[in-house]
């Protein structure tokens, strides 16, 4: 009886250990990602200021021969105007599609917007399907990590127990095989 309750009590003492080690490296994991939110915050306050003070840009360029050039053209145009008068008809037209090849634009546009509309319904029935894949295999791998445990665990108390315990573990054991859970 003396021996169980120590084998319990070093059971114990190894699921506890194991707890206390997962707390801490969960703990150590929250310190970090506070720690990195408190930077980023940081640098976005920074980023803020920035973006509310902006440097003023000095630009100190030369505009003569821009003018130079616009009043030749100016004179190139009133020439144009005084040589050839013509009448002046306005006209005001909304186009959504050409005039001229009308079936061609048709094609070419809506055959591209078709396209693309496939790509873009399988790229995203790709990433659903790989996001899916994906949660699967960190699902399995959850489970085997924990029936290895289990299963490591069953083994050590199975190792060093005595032989009463033994013969009701192997019980349990073929009992479970034949259970529906």
């Amino acid at each position: 009886m003396e021996n169980r309750n120590e084998m319990d009590k070093d059971t114990l003492e190894l699921v506890l250990q194991e707890f206390a080690e997962e707390q801490k490296a969960t703990n150590q994991n929250i310190n970090n990602l506070i720690k990195r939110t408190n930077q980023l915050q940081e640098e976005f306050k920074k980023f803020e200021t920035q973006i509310k003070k902006p440097n003023p840009v000095n630009v100190n360029t030369d505009t003569k021969p821009f003018l130079q050039l616009l009043q030749k053209g100016m004179m190139d145009i009133k020439l144009m105007i005084g040589n050839q008068p013509k009448s002046i008809q306005r006209k005001f037209q909304i186009l959504l599609f050409p005039e001229q090849d009308a079936k061609l634009f048709y094609k070419i546009v809506f055959g591209r917007w078709f396209l693309w509309l496939v790509i873009m319904l399988a790229l995203t029935n790709l990433y659903k399907w790989s996001v899916n894949y994906s949660n699967n295999q960190k699902l399995i791998e959850m489970k085997q990590v924990e029936n290895d445990r289990i299963r490591k665990s069953w083994k050590y108390l199975y190792d060093h127990s005595d032989k009463n315990i033994q013969s009701k573990m192997e019980k349990a054991y073929k009992d479970s095989g034949n259970s529906d859970i």
